[in-house]
């Protein structure tokens, strides 16, 4: 049975681990109706459209 010959620092490990990780920034579209900046394939959180269609609707201000 393979044994490890010594303990395995904190230090180590994660940096073994995190050669692998790379952050990266989200994919950002515009919304075609408001132009606002939302993540693909999901309802705009400004006017509620999703591919062309109001799917929530956003009630006005009150003024």
């Amino acid at each position: 049975m393979a044994v490890p010959k010594g303990k395995v620092s904190k230090a180590r490990r994660n940096s073994r681990n995190s050669a692998n990780f790379k952050a990266t920034a989200p994919t950002l579209v515009e919304c075609p109706k408001c132009h606002e900046m939302k993540k693909p394939h999901t309802v705009c959180a400004k006017c509620g459209t999703y591919k062309g269609q109001t799917v929530i609707e956003k009630e006005k201000a009150a003024k």
